[in-house]
This record gives C-alpha cells, sequence and structure tokens, in this order.
C-alpha cells in the first residue's frame, strides 16, 4: 500500500522557493534543498521529479503568487498613478522575510542564456507584468493622469525594463530612496 505524503506540496514549494531565491539554482543543492523543505530526499524526488523540475514549479509558484499580489495592488487602487505607485512599491520592499530582488529576475539573469525552460518561463512573465503596466497606463491616459502622447505598449515595455532594474538593484545595498526616485521619474515621463 503506498504510503500517504506527510507534507502539503505548497508548503514544501514555498520553501524551495525561497532558498533558490536566496541562493540561486546552481549554489543550492539537494542537500540545501532538503534540510530547507524539511522532507527527505526520496519524497523530493518523488513529489518533483529532479532538482530542475522543482526549481521550475518554485518559478511557477512565485510567479503566480506575485502576480496575484500586483493584481490586489491593482484593484485596490483607485487611480492609475496610485496602482504603479504600489506595484514599484512592492518591488522595492517586497516582503521582510523574503530574499530581495526578484527570484524571475535572478532566475533570468543567472540561468536564461543556456536554460530555454527557464527563459521561457521569464519572457512569459515579463510579457504579463507589460501587459499590466500597458492596462495601467491606458487606464491613467483615459482618466487624463497621463499624457497621451505616449505609445501605452512603449510606455509599458519601458515601465517594464524599469522594474526589472529596480528589482536587480534591490539586491544589493543600493539604498529604497534612490529607488524611488527613479520610479518618480518614471512616473513623470508618463505625466509629460
Amino acid at each position: 500500500m503506498a504510503r500517504s505524503k506527510e507534507f502539503e506540496v505548497n508548503e514544501v514549494l514555498d520553501k524551495a522557493m525561497k532558498i533558490f531565491w536566496e541562493q540561486g539554482y546552481e549554489k543550492t543543492s539537494m542537500s540545501d534543498l532538503v534540510e530547507h523543505m524539511g522532507i527527505h530526499r526520496r519524497s523530493i524526488y518523488d513529489t518533483f521529479d529532479d532538482k530542475h523540475s522543482l526549481f521550475l514549479q518554485a518559478m511557477d509558484r512565485y510567479c503566480s503568487k506575485v502576480n496575484a499580489t500586483l493584481l490586489a495592488e491593482v484593484k485596490t487602487s483607485k487611480t492609475a498613478v496610485e496602482a504603479l505607485h504600489k506595484i514599484f512599491g512592492f518591488m522595492i520592499t517586497e516582503s521582510e522575510d523574503m530574499p530581495s530582488g526578484c527570484l524571475i529576475v535572478n532566475s533570468a539573469v543567472e540561468l536564461a542564456v543556456r536554460d530555454t525552460d527557464v527563459d521561457t518561463r521569464s519572457i512569459e512573465l515579463f510579457t504579463v507584468t507589460e501587459q499590466m503596466f500597458e492596462q495601467i497606463i491606458l487606464w491613467g491616459q483615459r482618466d487624463g493622469e497621463f499624457s497621451s502622447n505616449h505609445d501605452a505598449k512603449k510606455m509599458a515595455e519601458y515601465l517594464h525594463n524599469i522594474s526589472v532594474g529596480i528589482r536587480a538593484m534591490a539586491r544589493t545595498s543600493t539604498d529604497k530612496e534612490k529607488l524611488n526616485r527613479i520610479v518618480n521619474v518614471s512616473m513623470e515621463l508618463l505625466e509629460n
């Protein structure tokens, strides 16, 4: 008779996500995963197949959680300006108990050039983020918060590029004030 799992898959996946986020894919060993996930090596293989599959599932879990958080921030915003400030605020500070930066940006930098699965997932999330920015810009243009002199899609690509840079810089000791200044300049560009 097969043994039932003695753990909740999403809970251990969150733990794997966090260690990959902190250390990167290459520096995270199976021993690290066993220790941080709190399950046996055999359970990792039985549930997630291998380290690479576990990593891809951790990326998917991260994307799902971040997208849900950002969507909630947008939905509770009264203006497009407020929505963008909330999104960038989340990107700059995220959560105190989580690693800095962004798992997807970190993974793209580390692996995308040689791992098509990571490249594909990164591009998919980048596209979703650009579409979200585009919708917010259109909202702001419709309500007169942002200038209509700029193409919303092109400005969304620009804001996405800024967000990737901010998330990469958040991994360093760059102070939050500088990151907020970068966001404010970007917001000014939308208004002109």
